[in-house]
Formats: C-alpha cells, structure tokens, sequence
C-alpha cells in the first residue's frame, strides 16, 4: 500500500512537471508572436522611411530646390582645375 502511494505521488510531481512546462513554452510562444508583429511593423516603417528618403534625394527635387535659391548646372566653358600634385606648374 505504501509503495503505490509512493507511485502516485511521483506520478502526480511528473505531471505537474509537464504541465508546467507546458505553460512556460506557451509564454514563450507568445512572447515569440508579439515579436514577430513587432519585428513585421518595423520592417514596413523602415520601407516606408526609405521611400521617404528616395524621394527625398531624388534628382529632380533637389534641381529644383537649387533653381528656387538661383543656383544652376555650372558652365562647362568656365570650370578650370586646380593641380594638388607637389611641384606641378
């Protein structure tokens, strides 16, 4: 009788143990699911900053932002280059 009380009680300390395993791996998997959404969301802000940023840099605006200021491509016929080498002439 004392032995299969014994049995018991080991078997009821197991599956608690299972159970509560159970439960820590599902906290985890919601603690997964959370940062996936979070992962997800950021990933589109990020999209949504670059297109931001393209848009931004595109050629056509910043032409245009230098005209608005009177600034316009240089003339070819009066750009001249200065030499940097040591002991050019």
């Amino acid at each position: 009788m004392a032995g299969s009380v014994v049995w018991i009680c080991a078997v009821a300390v197991l599956l608690a143990g299972v159970v509560a395993v159970n439960v820590a791996v599902l906290r985890l998997n919601l603690r997964l699911d959370q940062l996936t959404r979070d992962r997800a969301k950021l990933r589109a802000d990020v999209a949504g900053l670059q297109s931001q940023l393209a848009s931004a840099a595109s050629s056509g605006r910043i032409q245009g932002a230098a005209a608005v200021r009177g600034l316009g491509p240089a003339d070819p016929a009066r750009i001249s280059y200065v030499n940097l080498a040591p002991g050019a002439k």
